[in-house]
């Protein structure tokens, strides 16, 4: 398992996933509150879901086409919180971002990266499976 590409990304995200959750500064109006008061139910489902899939794209390490599936998924989530904190950037005009604003898309790519190498580890289980069939018929 921990020498397999994907796992190792896949253990990227989990790490960013975290310091995202301690992160309080990512969104802060001209008085220095948070705005995640506000919008804290919505992003804290987004990143439990984005939690919850890594947590699940990490153990499935045996079954590739789930792990390549929840990676995938994964990615989705990411990019669309990446999507909602665009949004926010764009509405609310007395908003300042830090540099942790940045890390559901390093997610997006930390995933992707992952299901990439999940895939590319299927293609290589069917061509040896292949080879073995070959080699049980003659």
């Amino acid at each position: 398992m921990w020498q397999r590409q994907q796992t190792l990304f896949l253990l990227l995200s989990a790490g960013l996933i975290i310091a995202l959750c301690f992160s309080t500064a990512c969104l802060a109006g001209p008085d220095k509150t948070s705005y995640w008061q506000l919008e804290k139910p919505f992003f804290g489902i987004l990143l439990g879901i984005l939690a919850a899939l890594v947590l699940l794209a990490l153990v499935t390490y045996r079954s590739l086409i789930l792990q390549m599936r929840l990676s995938s998924l994964g990615a989705l989530v990411a990019l669309g919180m990446q999507g909602w904190l665009a949004w926010m950037y764009f509405t609310k005009k007395d908003v300042t971002f830090t540099w942790t604003v940045i890390f559901p898309l390093a997610i997006c790519v930390f995933n992707f990266l992952a299901a990439r190498g999940c895939f590319q580890d299927q293609l290589m289980v069917e061509s040896a499976q292949r080879l073995r069939n070959r080699r049980k018929r003659k």
